[in-house]
């Protein structure tokens, strides 16, 4: 998710890059007296000074007071994270005790996702959530409408399985009429009903339009909310370490605390934050600020990364902290965390009491 950014100097650079990792490391402003001494810059504090204050015209710093130092903004933290990051070198120590504690029982999904939960919580000391992907096969068997007023109405969706019904309210900015919406209802049944959430095609669409088609931009809202619908009833949201935000002065307003531990413990809030990043995506993604689709998150950082057990997704992994965070070692940690449970699948998906053997010449059979 990168930006687009203003060249900056090596010398801009170097400065931004010292402000960010003291602000996580400290919490506080940082003035060029810091810099100075502690970071040990090699230019003079009113050289620094300058810099900082064209970074902060610039948009990657903030002041927060008069005559304080600087922090950085969300635009800071995205520069950094992009071009400036370093790569955490993971002690042998943390290496050996990540593998040891995955390495407990990891035949089972859930018992996978459960480890590196709780690994990645203990690991980063921030919170930690782990989502089961849907299950393909999770289908609408029948939708049904009602008419509620010309700007809303409510759509009924009766899940195959266990009959779960999902209802959502929807209030198109356009005018419905209630014959449109009874239209609606049987386009659906005939091109969407029994059908699961990754056989849903720009064809079934275009087919449920031309049904529609004095009111075509009504299919796009509708399937929007079947897509949210079919994500929610098929994945797992859990969290760990929530407690470990109390530490962070960030999260010392507790109205605003209590409101992000809802956001996160809020199973839809989650998926539908994530639901738009594809299933085999390999790639970490880093949603800082208002980057964030959860309002309340607007203050923290969501690293996020899909989990493989023998080259199939079987969940994904988030932490979640300050903007502050330590990003080295958060990236460390979640991609050391993928690449064991990816060495740990050949076992893992062995039969029960099945061991590995290798033969006189050392090779496996």
């Amino acid at each position: 998710m990168e930006a687009d950014y203003i060249e900056l100097s090596e010398r801009k650079k170097l400065i931004l890059k010292a402000i960010v990792e003291a602000h996580i490391k400290t919490g506080e402003p940082v003035g060029s007296k810091y810099l100075t001494q502690e970071a040990k810059i090699p230019y003079s504090s009113a050289t620094i000074r300058n810099e900082m204050a064209e970074l902060e015209e610039l948009g990657y710093l903030e002041q927060p007071h008069t005559s304080a130092g600087r922090v950085p903004s969300e635009l800071g933290y995205r520069f950094y994270v992009d071009t400036l990051v370093r790569q955490y070198d993971m002690t042998t120590r943390e290496a050996d005790e990540l593998t040891q504690m995955l390495s407990v029982k990891m035949s089972e999904i859930d018992k996978i996702l459960e480890s590196a939960r709780k690994v990645a919580s203990a690991m980063t000391n921030y919170t930690a959530v782990s989502l089961r992907p849907r299950p393909s096969s999770i289908t609408i068997r029948r939708y049904e409408t009602m008419y509620l007023d010309p700007h809303s109405f409510i759509l009924v969706m009766v899940a195959s399985g266990s009959d779960s019904v999902k209802t959502k309210n929807i209030k198109p900015i356009f005018e419905v009429t209630q014959e449109l919406i009874f239209k609606l209802s049987q386009a659906l049944n005939s091109a969407l009903a029994g059908v699961s959430i990754d056989d849903i095609n720009i064809s079934l669409i275009m087919k449920m339009e031309e049904q529609l088609s004095e009111c075509p931009e009504l299919v796009h809202l509708v399937v929007k909310s079947i897509y949210e619908t079919m994500n929610e009833l098929g994945s797992e949201v859990r969290v760990e370490g929530l407690n470990r935000l109390l530490q962070y002065p960030e999260y010392s307003n507790l109205d605003k605390l209590q409101q992000m531990i809802l956001a996160i413990e809020n199973k839809n809030d989650i998926i539908n934050a994530v639901s738009t990043i594809d299933q085999s995506d390999d790639e970490t993604k880093i949603f800082i600020g208002s980057e964030n689709m959860v309002k309340i998150m607007n203050d923290s950082t969501m690293i996020y990364k899909n989990l493989k057990l023998g080259g199939k997704t079987i969940g994904a992994i988030a932490i979640i902290g300050p903007c502050r965070m330590d990003y080295s070692k958060v990236l460390a940690t979640i991609d050391m965390l993928s690449e064991e449970i990816n060495n740990l699948s050949e076992i893992a998906l062995l039969p029960p009491d099945t061991t590995p053997t290798t033969d006189d010449k050392g090779t496996k059979r």
